[in-house]
């Protein structure tokens, strides 16, 4: 399956110029007629697939005319490397893989310092990635697991729910904001097996008119997983006992 995105003169400023603020992208200028645009094109999907941080586009000139003036093209195929917005490095002629490889191996952003604060991955570390990029996903994914792992107090369960709340809902903060409202990955421990059961037994007549015992009745839920299945068996009692 081909990694490249084939770019024409109306979307060159979205999936070329906007995108090159947020990884390097190798443009590939190329037209059916040229055949060594046909022998690079298959070594350029090889490399930069294997490539993290490299993004490929094409660009048929015959096509594009305005993207062919843009780069001056005189001969092609003609490769362009591209980091916010501005050409990095460029060559021209179909050039064999080792090549290729030592091309594309150069074009590699170095790591933030965001970046290499995630890596590190321990807590101090992971609130500086945080005060520097407060929205930064991955930072506050991981900032948040450690502050629900075991031994965890409830300030900084709370703490890891300020956090989440400025993320997206996915599967993966819904399942750790549900571990902050119970207590941490402590709470999961202990209310393990038949344990988990019995809290959901004793809500179960509480849903309907506390909204606290309901909160924690999804948590509970949202603990067990989609692929336990008790879930289904106390979704459809929760419907039950409210509808």
């Amino acid at each position: 399956m081909s990694v490249a995105t084939d770019v024409t003169d109306a979307t060159f400023e979205a999936d070329v110029l906007e995108r090159s603020t947020e990884a390097t992208v190798v443009i590939d200028l190329w037209a059916a007629w040229c055949g060594p645009c046909r022998t690079l094109g298959p070594i350029l999907e090889k490399v930069v697939g294997e490539t993290e941080g490299v993004e490929l586009v094409k660009v048929d000139i015959d096509s594009n005319p305005r993207c062919a003036r843009t780069f001056q093209v005189q001969s092609i195929p003609a490769v362009f490397a591209i980091r916010d917005r501005k050409v990095v490095d460029s060559f021209v002629g179909a050039l064999p893989e080792p090549a290729v490889r030592q091309w594309i191996s150069g074009l590699r952003r170095p790591p933030t310092e965001v970046e290499l604060l995630i890596a590190a991955g321990d807590e101090a570390s992971l609130r500086r990635a945080v005060e520097l990029e407060h929205g930064n996903e991955r930072a506050i994914l991981a900032l948040a697991a450690l502050l629900v792992a075991p031994g965890s107090d409830q300030s900084r369960c709370d703490e890891a729910l300020q956090l989440l709340a400025r993320l997206p809902e996915t599967a993966e903060t819904r399942h750790l904001a549900a571990l902050a409202r119970l207590g941490g990955q402590e709470a999961e421990a202990e209310l393990a097996d038949d344990g988990i059961e019995a809290k959901l037994d004793a809500l179960l007549d509480k849903v309907r008119e506390d909204g606290e015992a309901r909160q924690e009745f999804l948590d509970l839920l949202e603990m067990m997983g989609p692929s336990d299945p008790r879930t289904a068996t106390y979704r459809k009692a929760l419907t039950a006992r409210l509808f």
